[in-house]
């Protein structure tokens, strides 16, 4: 009986290994897995490189697990927020590797890991520093810049319900990366706020199928001040 269901986060995280690739969804602060992130601090694997469509918010979820020092790198697109000091800090002061990568091409890197595409040609970069040192063609009388896959050790991801196979139902924002992450990565374990009988998830509304997730933890929702849940 295929039953992906794991008991606790530390459960679905053990045996994470030091240097491995992490690819954490969220898109700003919607989606992000913070249990699956502290989940990850708390196991302790270190040398870190993440990937993430952010560089982390204020000094919860993504921040924390930088300012622990364990992460040797972060590859992503919008590394300058408002609260982004952790990793502002850690940079200016060379403690952390940064490559910057537009988001388009961060999201088909991702794709294409998962699809089994070696490379691909984009227009995206052409002509600016983030083309430096790669191929460069032209095609049709427009130039294109070869960038590669980004393939994944672990993806922490973030979904609204799933089943026993894995089978994932995302919410409105929250769904962002988690999809293209959950097919490119070794490993994918998906926290969810809701186990579905399986069964009973709509087949027309499952975005990512359980054969690219390894494991799926329960984790309860955040209650807001007001009464209300807190939004992904």
């Amino acid at each position: 009986m295929i039953d992906k269901i794991v008991e606790s986060v530390a459960q679905a995280l053990a045996g994470t290994r030091d240097g491995s690739i992490v690819l954490i969804g969220g898109f700003g602060t919607a989606g992000i897995p913070n249990e699956l992130i502290q989940g990850l601090i708390e196991q302790g694997a270190r040398e870190l490189t993440v990937v993430n469509n952010n560089a982390g918010n204020g000094d919860t979820g993504l921040a924390a697990l930088l300012k622990t020092g364990r992460v040797r790198k972060i590859v992503c697109s919008f590394p300058r927020q408002a609260d982004s000091f952790v990793f502002d800090e850690l940079y200016r002061s060379g403690r952390i590797e940064f490559e910057l990568v537009p988001q388009g091409n961060l999201a088909e890197r991702l794709r294409a890991a998962g699809a089994g595409i070696g490379a691909f040609f984009t227009p995206t970069g052409v002509g600016t520093e983030l083309a430096k040192g790669k191929e460069t063609r032209v095609i049709d009388g427009r130039p294109y810049v070869l960038e590669y896959p980004i393939r994944g050790d672990l993806a922490l991801i973030k979904a609204e319900r799933g089943d026993r196979w894995g089978n994932l139902v995302y919410r409105q924002a929250a769904r962002n990366f988690g999809p293209v992450m959950a097919t490119a990565a070794a490993r994918t374990v998906a926290s969810v706020h809701e186990i579905a009988e399986l069964g009973t998830l709509d087949p027309e509304a499952i975005v990512t199928p359980g054969i690219h997730v390894s494991a799926v933890v329960r984790v309860p929702r955040t209650v807001t001040q007001a009464g209300g849940f807190k939004a992904a």
